[in-house]
């Protein structure tokens, strides 16, 4: 079995130990370790990587920006993400950018070698069951993305923020409005665009790239 070489990118030293021990022995070798979406994106240029590995809340640059960016570089790159939240969000994001699949960070050794071994070799690591869960998100929406819908500067804030997977609470500490605020906001927004949920305003807003 031919060596894949790995790229793992975890602001956590603990996570990237885990990840090498449940590594070991399996034909993958880890070629970089980094702690931040900007040094994701530099070591998958610049090195010999097979496979990215790439959590999704980092400083300098989330998971998800990092990926959009190796993307638009290396298409045929394979991502995987990893993360320690379960968010139809980040998922939805993750499919609309490209990725190849989506671990979470409590998954098995063996789901783990399996994602690594098919987006190595160019498919697709995907469950049925979330993409199942996302299909409604990305379907075609009401609206096509070249209509320009009239979003307030404050209702943009708020979609950009909720395309990055936050909270409502999150979203009110994050632009100091109240939570009530917030959750109007994101009522206007919905209706605006067309859409029935947070996931398929998230991904319009991908697709509008906003985010």
């Amino acid at each position: 079995m031919s060596t894949i070489r790995l790229l793992i990118a975890d602001d956590h030293e603990v996570v990237r130990s885990g990840l090498k021990v449940l590594l070991a022995g399996s034909e993958i070798e880890i070629v970089g370790e980094v702690g931040t979406g900007e040094d994701a994106v530099k070591f998958a240029m610049e090195g010999d990587v097979d496979v990215v590995l790439l959590d999704i809340r980092m400083p300098k640059g989330d998971g998800l920006t990092a990926l959009g960016r190796i993307k638009l570089e290396k298409p045929d790159m394979p991502v995987l993400m990893l993360s320690t939240f379960d968010n139809p969000t980040y998922i939805a994001r993750s499919v609309a950018l490209g990725a190849s699949g989506y671990l979470l960070k409590g998954c098995t050794r063996d789901a783990l070698l399996a994602a690594i071994r098919i987006a190595a070799s160019g498919e697709s690591a995907w469950t049925r069951d979330e993409l199942r869960r996302v299909t409604g998100a990305l379907a075609t929406p009401r609206l096509a993305a070249d209509v320009e819908v009239p979003l307030t500067q404050r209702e943009s804030e708020v979609l950009r923020q909720l395309a990055y997977g936050l909270t409502n609470k999150e979203i009110a500490q994050a632009l100091h409005i109240s939570y009530e605020t917030v959750k109007e906001h994101v009522q206007h927004i919905l209706r605006k665009i067309g859409v029935s949920d947070r996931t398929q305003a998230a991904v319009w807003a991908v697709r509008k790239q906003l985010v």
